[in-house]
């Protein structure tokens, strides 16, 4: 008999509405190495997330009360933050625009085929970037873009990265390359858990809140955004 050794992705679904919480949940909790919570509004999301720690989160954007955006940030302030991917039954791209730019690695439909969300899931925690949405790629263009044309003053201009030490700009590097944590993990010979913790690092470095900007900042860098 096979038995899967993977540790298992630990999920936290937010959502008012209990029919997709129960629906997802099943789709989720019946996939192998993966464990799900739920929550259902945004001051229970922020305190399962504390008591669950989980690896990724899939928060509604649009809920009463405090909405998904600002539960977004509370969730990426947390002293070891969740990846969180945005539920939505709309694409807009003024959402998809915020949520990416607050740290957000994923947009996803509603409407997304069932077992999508279970790839989906172990993308996200395996540091990459997921968006199902039909307009999302031109808005995550959009949000590069932008990244590259901001001003040399920012907290850690792109053309100084004289204080990240040789294996973090390697990290950084991939990341722009867009390979995923696990990839880089390979690539560069190190664990998971300590290609996290150079990005950490990295995003504290240079003042940016995702891997988006992350990315950005070596285009930057290397003269990307004087390319119309």
């Amino acid at each position: 008999m096979l038995y899967d050794l993977r540790p298992p992705v630990r999920v936290l679904l937010v959502d008012d509405e209990e029919l997709v919480r129960t629906a997802l949940h099943r789709i989720l909790d019946s996939a192998d190495a993966v464990s799900v919570a739920a929550a259902c509004d945004g001051p229970d999301a922020v305190a399962a997330a504390r008591r669950h720690a989980p690896d990724v989160v899939l928060l509604d954007i649009d809920m009463p009360g405090a909405g998904g955006l600002d539960v977004l940030r509370e969730l990426r302030a947390l002293p070891d933050p969740p990846v969180v991917a945005m539920l939505t039954a709309l694409d807009r791209a003024d959402h998809v625009e915020r949520a990416l730019r607050d740290g957000a690695s994923g947009f996803l439909l509603k409407t997304t085929e069932p077992r999508f969300f279970v790839d989906a899931v172990r993308l996200l925690a395996a540091g990459g970037v997921i968006c199902t949405p039909p307009g999302s790629a031109a808005v995550l263009g959009r949000c590069t873009r932008s990244a590259l044309a901001a001003p040399a003053a920012a907290p850690a201009a792109a053309d100084d990265l004289g204080g990240l030490t040789g294996r973090e700009r390697d990290v950084l590097a991939l990341i722009a390359a867009g390979l995923s944590n696990a990839d880089i993990a390979t690539h560069l010979g190190m664990g998971v858990t300590t290609v996290k913790t150079h990005i950490g690092a990295l995003k504290r470095k240079l003042a940016v809140t995702s891997r988006v900007g992350l990315a950005a900042v070596v285009h930057r860098a290397a003269g990307g955004g004087d390319r119309g």
